[in-house]
């Protein structure tokens, strides 16, 4: 049996002229809790700079000057230096978030890095047949595009700074071209897994990680891997 053809992977001058562009700008956070730290630190230390906006400024602050390497401070609901803009706050605090920001983040390319779960783990907490993701970007300006990312590496596996798979979803072509380009910036192995309707798949695949770190692997202190034989 045949395989199908894999998809042409950016050509070498266009990726760097995405990594130039990358480092040309700044990577905004939304966040200052222990997800948005550890994503920060990864985002720092590959040399990227660094803004944080939090509605406790006081952690935007700390966050701040734990990464050093020219790291900023936001105001929280203000415009964003970044074009890539990381929302890391839980999901229950999404929505107002973006409500906060509004206008702000039109053009912006979001990556959502939360993950829907109910209180006791029961479940998925987004309504049925949608996902956080696609929540999130109905409040959105229409100039935004969101990018599932990142909802399946937990923040202490990704601080180690290791290569790692990181799975993501967007409907928009260009941002995720862009995000991709990112990661790999971040030493991480980006995967395609489709359009914005796949984060419903993502952020069940959070809670199963959350399950196996509970019960069958006993240890949180895993990654997911992508084998492609």
């Amino acid at each position: 049996m045949s395989r199908s053809p894999r998809p042409c992977p950016p050509q070498p001058r266009a990726k760097r002229q995405l990594f130039r562009r990358l480092h040309m700008s700044t990577i905004s956070i939304i966040g200052a809790g222990g997800m948005a730290t550890a994503v920060a630190g990864r985002i720092a230390k590959a040399g990227h700079t660094v803004e944080v906006a939090s509605r406790d400024a006081s952690k935007a602050q700390s966050l701040a000057d734990q990464l050093g390497a020219g790291a900023t401070i936001g105001t929280y609901g203000a415009a964003l230096g970044g074009d890539i803009v990381i929302l890391a706050v839980p999901y229950t605090s999404a929505a107002s978030v973006v409500a906060d920001y509004g206008d702000a983040l039109d053009g912006k390319v979001i990556i959502d890095i939360t993950n829907p779960v109910a209180p006791d783990l029961s479940g998925l907490v987004s309504p049925p047949g949608s996902s956080g993701a696609q929540e999130i970007a109905k409040g959105l300006p229409a100039g935004a595009h969101v990018v599932k990312a990142f909802n399946t590496i937990f923040g202490h596996v990704l601080a180690k700074g290791e290569r790692l798979d990181a799975f993501i979803a967007a409907d928009d072509a260009e941002a995720k071209a862009r995000i991709s380009t990112f990661l790999e910036s971040l030493g991480l192995r980006p995967f395609d897994v489709g359009g914005l309707q796949m984060a419903q798949t993502l952020e069940a695949l959070g809670l199963m990680m959350i399950g196996l770190a509970k019960n069958g692997a006993g240890t949180w202190d895993f990654a997911l891997n992508v084998d492609l034989g």
